[in-house]
């Protein structure tokens, strides 16, 4: 998805109505304008404002969109030596800035990655970030790895497999993540992820100069066999996987594949970064330990936030592993962070030892669930087609198929136009995707919402 081209579309065309218009004149609505471009409603409300910002047009809420009143249009500053002086763009970062888009008004999310503002502990956590900010100490230089409390707390989830030295504190999984890529890989080496796997991962490797090569999955995990051929293919010495919970699809590691998946990394010499973001979504039954817990050589490197379980402004992750890797993510922390703030440390270990924690982790699973089935009953009654084969334990998404021959963007800009917004799968695939599919959240939406969201996208399809 090119959201920057969509957004630049969208401007030369408005430009050219307000040039060819009377001052006051009306332009055409949001509704028009995503139907005829086939954009988003986040790309023509970005247009509209940066044309606003620039005298072309008002923006009159409620009203709609006028040429602008003034005598002539302003001539726009020439920026155009920066495309000579920046160079190639990025991949991904069009997909990442689409992905955190906020919904426009009256658009119902199906997308989005982040708990909605129902689910998240906010009295909690503006409690302990009121205490922790009374505390003289907080605002301090603390550790640049992190509080010694705070990852003793993260090692323990490894389940024995790290210690509190081996852990590191971060801002964010985002963050920790890419400090990873960074510290174990190169520009040019090989990095090997699941097929689909999070988009996030994609952006960063790419910024990172990896050269990305996907590993086939199934309802059960990766398959073992074609890790190992990957890695006798590639040389590759980096395994990018989320065994729990897997985003966007769902899926978990089958137990009877954990130990063939780390004798495959053993056997390359290779680290395999373990992305555990979901440990504290788990809906149906119980979560087993991370893959670092059976890893007794330093191959995994184990990564867990509480961002996605707890609220969008907690920006807390550890990332840990044993031995020179270890020490290679520390200094790379270092080098970008210098040190995570000591208030929303000390506010994140305050809510996390707390019974507030334990109170939040049962509500959230509670609901979860319920907004999960919300969810599969609207798609029953409206849509069963897009109902996924294997229905997710826990997380926060349902990988649902598109008919054959549907095209996964098109869909997406056209539910956009009927006020739902769904993320359409391509983007998370590192080379051609098998088929179409839309990842659809129900945790950024109401329950009650769930019918009306879903007949919307029927009428999109």
């Amino acid at each position: 998805m090119e959201n920057g081209n969509a957004v630049d579309r969208v401007i030369q065309d408005l430009r050219a109505l307000a040039a060819a218009g009377a001052p006051g004149s009306r332009l055409p609505s949001m509704r028009e304008l995503t139907a005829r471009h086939h954009a988003s409603p986040v790309t023509v409300t970005e247009a509209v404002r940066q044309l606003a910002a620039q005298g072309v047009v008002e923006a009159r809420p409620g009203r709609g969109t006028f040429v602008a009143r003034r005598s002539a249009i302003p001539r726009l500053p020439d920026l155009s030596w920066q495309t000579v002086a920046l160079g190639a763009r990025l991949g991904g970062e069009a997909d990442m800035q689409a992905l955190l888009a906020l919904p426009p008004d009256g658009a119902i999310p199906l997308s989005g990655g982040y708990l909605h503002p129902d689910l998240q502990p906010s009295a909690a956590l503006g409690a302990a970030l009121a205490r922790a900010a009374r505390h003289p100490a907080a605002w301090e230089r603390g550790p640049v790895e992190g509080r010694a409390d705070l990852r003793a707390w993260f090692a323990r989830s490894t389940g024995g497999g790290l210690r509190a030295d081996d852990m590191v504190i971060c801002p964010g999984g985002q963050a920790a993540l890419s400090s990873a890529l960074r510290s174990l890989a190169g520009p040019g080496d090989t990095l090997l992820v699941e097929s689909p796997t999070y988009l996030g991962a994609l952006a960063a490797a790419r910024a990172t100069g990896l050269r990305v090569v996907p590993v086939p999955t199934d309802a059960d995990g990766v398959l073992p066999g074609q890790l190992a051929a990957a890695f006798a293919r590639t040389g590759a010495r980096l395994f990018y996987c989320q065994p729990l919970h897997h985003n966007p699809t769902g899926a978990s590691l089958a137990s009877h594949r954990r130990a063939a998946v780390l004798d495959c990394v053993r056997d390359a010499g290779a680290f395999l970064l373990e992305d555990d973001y979901a440990r504290d979504l788990t809906i149906d039954g119980e979560a087993p330990a991370p893959l670092a817990a059976d890893d007794s050589d330093g191959h995994v490197v184990y990564l867990r936030s509480l961002t996605k379980a707890a609220a969008p402004g907690l920006r807390i992750a550890a990332i840990g592993a044993r031995g020179p890797a270890g020490a290679r993510l520390r200094a790379a922390r270092l080098l970008d962070d210098f040190f995570v703030a000591g208030p929303l440390q000390q506010a994140a270990l305050e809510f996390l030892t707390a019974p507030a924690w334990s109170r939040h982790c049962r509500a959230l699973r509670s609901a979860l669930r319920e907004r999960r089935e919300a969810l599969l009953a609207a798609l029953r009654r409206h849509l069963p087609s897009l109902i996924p084969p294997a229905i997710p334990r826990g997380g926060l998404h349902l990988w649902s198929p598109l008919p054959d021959g549907a095209d996964d963007v098109a869909v997406t800009a056209a539910a956009a136009a009927e006020g739902v917004v769904v993320f359409p799968g391509r983007p998370w695939h590192a080379a051609e995707p098998p088929g179409a599919y839309l990842r659809l959240t129900y945790a950024a939406a109401p329950p009650d919402l769930m019918d009306e969201a879903v007949r919307r996208l029927a009428r999109a399809l």
